[in-house]
């Protein structure tokens, strides 16, 4: 049974679909979009535990481009 999460990514200015094409590459992550509001992208991921989730976070927080992101991970 694998973990699901949801990651809202905060991008630096105009890098917002350069980050998402990246992060679309990430093993783990099932969606990716474009959002509006406080956020710039928000990525739908998966994992088959919380070590493996904050892995993937990391991954994805190591990306050129992102400025900081919020995991939401499922209880």
């Amino acid at each position: 049974m694998n973990l699901n999460a949801c990651l809202l990514i905060k991008t630096k200015p105009n890098m917002t679909h350069e980050v998402l094409a990246d992060v679309r590459r990430v093993k783990g992550v099932r969606k990716a979009y474009v959002v509006y509001g406080r956020f710039d992208a928000v990525a739908f991921i998966e994992g088959p535990d919380y070590p493996a989730l904050r892995e993937l976070t990391a991954k994805i927080n190591a990306i050129d481009g992102v400025r900081s992101t919020e995991t939401l991970a499922e209880a």
